[in-house]
């Protein structure tokens, strides 16, 4: 429960700036993911690089690029299918050629934990220590979710859940992967129906500014961006969007509390098995 009252007393604090939005700071700007590895993959559109990411790749290739890099697909894997583009050449109205895309039609590729050989060298640490830096990772990696970044120039979508298999993120900012996290929790809490709907969108936004706003992180909490995306969900009146705040508050603070009670759990996980005299010592 202590969790709990701890989630409730910060969204009704973050209620109350929302009574005056005309005092909120601004969005934050955020900061575009932009892989560079050198990896194929980086050049394909946005969407297909989100499907790589959802599925729990860090890149992907298909059969003939691997073997261009001395790697084979394991025996059994199954292929992941990404968008790629059928064109035909056609004359303009000044008979000139050019390239008309018609349609499209999935081609496999396989995820890079799906082969195997020579070792892959030039990957974005960069992006790879942020993301292993993220707060309340461990929670995601406890839960069995994979957490993969996008390049996010052009994308539609700042983040996705993938229900209990991945996050992907195609932006670098706390608010967007906290967000994605409370819809984690909203699901493992047996809430989560379906595709978007207002009522879940407000409570991982409004969720993801209590996490932030709890673990100190009161800037990336992000109140401008959260106001006006719950505007955009509820209704363009302050007090629809407060009335539709306070009807999912009891959601948003189980989903919030279920992420800190988990982080919690783990942080306690170690000295609980120092106690026992469990080790990972070999003698």
């Amino acid at each position: 429960m202590i969790m709990k009252n701890k989630a409730e007393e910060a969204a009704k604090q973050i209620l109350s700036a929302f009574e005056s939005p005309e005092s909120l700071p601004g969005p934050i700007a955020r900061v575009i993911v932009n892989r560079r590895d050198g990896s194929p993959c980086r050049k394909w559109s946005w969407r297909n690089q989100l499907i790589v990411a959802i599925n729990g790749y860090s890149e992907a290739r298909g059969f003939r690029q691997w073997d261009k890099v001395e790697r084979r697909v394991k025996k059994g894997e199954k292929s992941i299918r990404i968008l790629s583009p059928l064109s035909k050449s056609i004359k303009d109205k000044n008979d000139e050629d050019r390239i008309m895309v018609y349609g499209f039609r999935g081609t496999p590729v396989f995820g890079i934990e799906q082969t195997e050989g020579k070792p892959i060298t030039g990957c974005d640490r960069e992006v790879l220590a942020w993301l292993n830096d993220l707060p309340l990772r461990e929670v995601a990696d406890a839960w069995g979710l994979s957490v993969e970044a996008y390049n996010g120039s052009g994308a539609n979508y700042a983040g996705v859940y993938r229900h209990d298999q991945s996050i992907a993120l195609g932006v670098k900012d706390l608010s967007t992967w906290c967000h994605e996290l409370v819809h984690a929790a909203d699901h493992r809490n047996g809430k989560l129906q379906g595709s978007s709907k207002p009522s879940q969108e407000i409570v991982a936004q409004l969720g993801s500014s209590v996490i932030l706003t709890i673990l100190g992180f009161k800037h990336d909490a992000d109140l401008g961006r959260c106001w006006s995306y719950i505007q955009q969900f509820a209704g363009e009146s302050t007090d629809k969007a407060l009335k539709k705040c306070g009807e999912v508050l009891d959601r948003t603070c189980d989903a919030v509390a279920l992420i800190l009670d988990e982080a919690e759990r783990l942080s306690l996980e170690p000295a609980a098995n120092s106690e026992r005299g469990e080790t990972n010592e070999t003698i």
